[in-house]
């Protein structure tokens, strides 16, 4: 990792006068002005990104925080603020985070729950275009997307060590960056703080959650807690993986003999590394079948993974890939560009996000340090070391929802890697009465899901049609669910 470069002076807009109050946006766009860094924060406000057509319709500011200071790690964020009521301080705060491996959180900003889209069409050469999204969470809320662990993304450490980061470690660091940028933004500490992710996110977000219950108890000053969710999420409980057995038996994937030869060899055993010879001929057999399906979801096509995978043969309408990589961006410095997936798979736009995030014009407008990032990958693929020691996160989940805290769970009903079956079984396990039983939930006169609420504020939910990460998939009823929810109104 080359050493940092000093970049560009962080800007920040002035915010308007007034406790509490944000900066107009008609005044954001005219006015930069140049602010110190405060507490190892520094950030500036985009007005427009390359490859949108005019103003950005919403504020955005983007910086960076630091959170190891012997290591010299810097986690970058995009700061979204709420498109209405953003001045008051009941507008909820959203912190969000992607899970991994080490995946950017600009896959939360421009695929699932942001307020921008990349126009999907074939890459030519020249810079993918951007689009406004309609169903964009930050109509209702405040929302803060970070680059975490250090590495994902556009986050860096000038030293090596600062990459070896774990669960504990970062969800620490996590918390680091929260202190310092309230600290730097202290007219949003107020608003209704929430903490949320999908997949892997999933076991830090309870673990963050924890972390800041506590301090708030200890009575340091912290943003203002009031709940967690999570979609689809890892929580290091073995119905994770094992819940995909009657999953795929549910949905036809795999036959009532094999269903039946893994009850009855697996019982109690991991099935990840089985522990007879009779289990393991069956989880080969079964782990064949579902490769047959795309494991996110399960009803569309199997694409190309965009993935930071090297691939020197790739070709674009006949041109050198590399050239015109090479001449967007002027660094002549990326070595991993994605697989190429066919034209309209889901996973185009990934494709997409590599040539826009890598492009000169694109860093320069995010304010991205010169010389922290040779290149950005959507993903990483173990290439940096990361330690997983949480362990089971479900009585974090317990411990928040028992002090108060609100909790949703959802789940995209078509995910066969975190399958909803697994999610239901372990919020039932915390064993809460049912205050509003299961039931459709509605949108457009039409069942978008079903849900079921219990007591201590914890809502368990479904989107119908939704895989893995639900809002890329289904952006409306996810949005629809999202405002329900953090609005505190019955879904």
């Amino acid at each position: 990792m080359a050493a940092a470069a000093a970049g560009p002076g962080p800007r920040r807009l002035r915010r308007a006068a007034g406790p509490g109050s944000l900066c107009h946006r008609r005044l954001c766009f005219l006015v930069l002005l140049v602010a110190e860094s405060v507490s190892g924060v520094s950030g500036w406000v985009v007005t427009s990104l390359p490859g949108y057509d005019g103003p950005l319709p919403f504020h955005l500011e983007t910086g960076y925080v630091e959170v190891d200071k012997d290591n010299g790690a810097e986690l970058f964020y995009y700061f979204v603020e709420a498109e209405s009521g953003a001045g008051e301080q009941d507008v909820p705060f959203l912190l969000w985070l992607t899970g991994g491996d080490r995946c950017s959180v600009f896959s939360g900003l421009g695929f699932e729950i942001g307020p921008i889209r990349f126009v999907l069409e074939p890459y030519d050469g020249t810079l993918p275009r951007l689009r406004y999204n309609d169903n964009s969470w930050s109509k209702v809320s405040h929302i803060l997307f970070v680059d975490s662990p250090v590495g994902a993304g556009f986050s860096f450490s000038r030293e090596p060590k600062g990459y070896d980061v774990g669960d504990i470690s970062a969800s620490l660091q996590l918390h680091d960056f929260l202190t310092k940028w309230f600290n730097d933004h202290p007219e949003l500490l107020a608003n209704p703080f929430y903490i949320g992710g999908d997949s892997y996110a999933g076991m830090i977000v309870p673990f963050l959650a924890q972390i800041i219950s506590e301090g708030i108890e200890a009575g340091k000053t912290l943003p203002n807690l009031k709940g967690y969710l999570v979609g689809n999420p890892g929580t290091g409980e073995i119905t994770d993986f094992s819940s995909r057995v009657p999953y795929a038996h549910g949905v036809g994937i795999i036959s009532d003999q094999l269903y039946e030869t893994i009850l009855s060899h697996c019982q109690g055993l991991d099935y990840i590394n089985p522990g007879n010879v009779l289990c393991a001929q069956a989880m080969n057999t079964f782990n064949n079948l579902i490769d047959e399906v795309e494991n996110a979801h399960i009803l569309i096509d199997k694409c190309v993974y965009a993935s930071p995978e090297p691939n020197i043969n790739i070709k674009t309408d006949g041109a050198d890939s590399r050239r015109i990589i090479r001449e967007e961006t002027g660094t002549g410095k990326l070595n991993h560009p994605p697989a190429q997936p066919p034209f309209g798979c889901v996973t185009y736009g990934y494709y997409l996000s590599y040539f826009w995030a890598n492009d000169r014009r694109t860093r320069e407008a995010l304010g991205i340090k010169k010389g922290t990032k040779d290149e950005w990958v959507r993903c990483h693929d173990k290439d940096l070391p990361y330690t997983r020691d949480l362990g089971n996160v479900i009585k974090y989940h317990r411990n928040l929802t028992s002090r108060g805290y609100r909790a949703l769970a959802y789940s995209g009903d078509h995910d066969l890697l975190v399958p909803h079956l697994g999610t239901q079984a372990w919020v039932r396990s915390l064993n809460f009465s049912i205050v509003d039983d299961w039931r459709a939930w509605h949108l457009g006169g039409q069942s978008a899901g079903f849900t079921i609420r219990y007591s201590n504020n914890m809502t368990f939910a479904t989107i119908k049609g939704a895989g893995h990460t639900a809002p890329e998939y289904e952006p409306e009823r996810c949005f629809a669910m999202f405002r329900r929810w953090i609005l505190n109104r019955p879904l």
